[in-house]
């Protein structure tokens, strides 16, 4: 099968690019051209094209031309014409599209494990803006024939990746914190839980809709580990990760919001319990995750390690 990839060479493409392709499938990776890829593993046989993903007839021809068969969007465009180029372009064979979105689409949990439902709308304007467009998408996919699934993950880990550290971004200079073992503050009681999930379990979820298309249409899949941490555990795992402790600085909510760490897509890390329920994607499509979050953070680790 035909697969053109969105976001290809990006941290969950790098896992999925290569699966697929070791799967028997003839696989274009669509991305900007700035990120390198892994040497070996399957990637010479993926076929890479530079894109700009500006709405236009440049797109719709470009989709014209690789004719996919499937269409994934790891990417999940937030610009406002470029899924209406893309869906303009995609020729009569393409039969299927999964798109990435974020448990963080769902609203502000109400109940853990998350289900796929939505509670209330997303305080991220981009990730609501998103879950607007696949909701229509959904739509206009069933009516021209076409199976739409999303899948949902939570916090991306494991390699290629810069992960999430204690004050709730990606910041290599946070992690030499840790590894420095300097005191980490959270919002007490610090037992909300974070789920951080591998990449290549996150790709599993792609692979596996795009096996079985008749089992994922119409469908928002969550994915995830098979359990999350506890922000405290979460922060005392780096400290066994980098062979120290790091102490953890207990502050109220308001002075953690507004004073220590005020930017909420940071902060939204230790206030949301971030664990997806699993179980649709489980029992419809066979989904497995393959590693632990204490696992996929020790790759992440050591990737940053490799990487210097």
């Amino acid at each position: 099968m035909r697969v053109c990839v969105i976001g290809g060479t990006g941290h969950i493409g790098k896992f999925l690019c290569p699966a697929l392709v070791a799967q028997g499938h003839e696989v274009t990776a669509l991305a900007r051209g700035v990120t390198p890829v892994p040497a070996g593993g399957g990637w010479e046989k993926v076929r890479r094209v530079a894109c700009s993903y500006q709405p236009g007839p440049e797109l719709e021809g470009l989709m014209g031309e690789l004719a996919p068969e499937a269409l994934v969007d790891i990417m999940g465009f937030g610009v406002p014409g470029v899924w209406e180029s893309i869906a303009r372009g995609l020729p009569g064979s393409c039969r299927q599209v999964v798109a990435c979105g974020s448990v963080w689409m769902w609203g502000d949990p109400a109940q853990v494990p998350t289900p796929e439902a939505p509670t209330n709308r997303c305080w991220a304007e981009g990730y609501a803006w998103r879950f607007d467009l696949y909701q229509r998408l959904q739509g206009e996919c069933r009516a021209r024939g076409l199976a739409f699934t999303v899948i949902m993950p939570p916090n991306i880990c494991g390699p290629y990746k810069v992960p999430l550290e204690g004050k709730g971004g990606r910041s290599p200079e946070v992690h030499r914190e840790h590894e420095r073992g300097e005191p980490c503050p959270l919002p007490a009681p610090g037992n909300n839980p974070v789920g951080p999930c591998d990449a290549e379990d996150v790709a599993q979820g792609f692979g596996l809709a795009l096996e079985q298309p008749e089992r994922a249409e119409g469908e928002f899949f969550n994915v995830g580990s098979a359990y999350a941490l506890t922000a405290e555990r979460f922060v005392a795992v780096y400290g066994e990760l980098y062979g120290t402790t790091i102490p953890i600085e207990w502050v109220s909510w308001e002075d953690y919001s507004t004073r220590i760490n005020p930017d909420r897509g940071a902060n939204y890390h230790f206030s949301a319990p971030m664990c997806p329920d699993i179980t649709k994607i489980r029992n419809r499509l066979g989904y497995a995750p393959r590693y632990t979050p204490e696992e996929s953070m020790a790759r992440a680790v050591a990737w940053m390690r490799e990487e210097g």
